[in-house]
C-alpha cells in the first residue's frame, strides 16, 4: 500500500464510515465513523509521501514505532495516542491494514476488541469460560459474541483463544484451532491437564 486511494478504500471498507475533507486544504482527507463522526484515519501528503495518522493503543504505540522506521509519533496530533504511517513502501501491507483496523476498533470501542483484550489477560496455565470472558469484556450477557469473535480471531499467536472453554470446561470444536486435538495440545503445552476433552475449572479456571 503506497497510495492515498488504497488507504481510503480500505478505511471505507469498515461498517458505517464515510470520507470527509473538513479543512480548506484538499490535501487532508479523513475517514470517519458515521454516528460519532470520529476520525480513525487521516491521510495527507508530506515530503513526497502519503502519510496516514491512526489512533493507537498505548500498549502497542512503541511496538509499531520500533518495528518500522516509517512509523513515527503522530504528526500534528497527540503523540501518546496517535502514530503516523509513512507510505514509503517499507511497511508490509498487512501491517498497515492492521494498524488502520486497530484505529477503527479504538474509535468505535467495539465489543470484539474488548473481547480480544480480555482473552489476552488469561494467564498461561489457566482457562476462562465464555461467560467469564464476557464479564471481563464488560458485558456478562454477550457470551454468544465471545464465541463469534474467537471464531474469527485474526491474530491467534497473540490472542490465545484456545484458553477459552465452555461452562463445563469442555473444549471447542476441532475446526477452531487448525485440526483434531489441536486445542488440547496447546492447553497441555501450557501445563493444563485435559481429561476426556474437559478441563477441571476448579483447578484451572480464573
Amino acid at each position: 500500500m503506497t497510495t492515498r486511494e488504497e488507504a481510503l478504500e480500505f478505511g471505507l471498507s469498515f461498517p458505517n464510515t464515510y470520507q470527509d475533507a473538513p479543512f480548506h486544504d484538499t490535501n487532508w482527507q479523513l475517514v470517519r465513523v458515521k454516528k460519532s463522526k470520529k476520525a480513525f484515519l487521516w491521510t495527507y501528503e508530506r515530503d513526497g509521501y502519503i502519510n496516514l495518522n491512526v489512533k493507537v493503543d498505548p500498549e502497542w504505540r512503541e511496538f509499531w514505532r520500533k518495528a518500522f522506521k516509517s512509523v513515527i509519533p503522530g504528526w500534528h496530533q497527540n503523540k501518546e495516542h496517535w502514530n503516523t504511517i509513512i507510505l514509503d513502501g517499507s511497511i508490509p501491507e498487512d501491517d498497515i491494514k492492521r494498524m488502520i483496523s486497530e484505529s477503527y476498533d479504538i474509535v468505535t470501542d467495539s465489543p470484539t476488541r474488548r473481547i480480544y483484550e480480555a482473552v489476552k489477560k488469561i494467564p498461561k496455565g489457566k482457562v476462562a469460560t465464555y461467560a467469564k470472558v464476557a464479564e471481563m469484556a464488560g458485558n456478562p450477557k454477550m457470551c454468544r459474541a465471545v464465541g463469534n469473535a474467537l471464531h474469527k480471531n485474526p491474530y491467534p499467536d497473540e490472542i490465545p483463544c484456545y484458553r477459552v472453554v465452555n461452562s463445563k470446561g469442555e473444549l471447542s470444536g476441532e475446526f477452531a484451532f487448525g485440526g483434531p486435538g489441536r486445542q488440547q495440545v496447546l492447553l497441555e503445552a501450557d501445563g493444563i491437564k485435559v481429561v476426556n476433552g474437559r478441563v477441571d475449572l476448579e483447578k484451572y479456571g480464573i
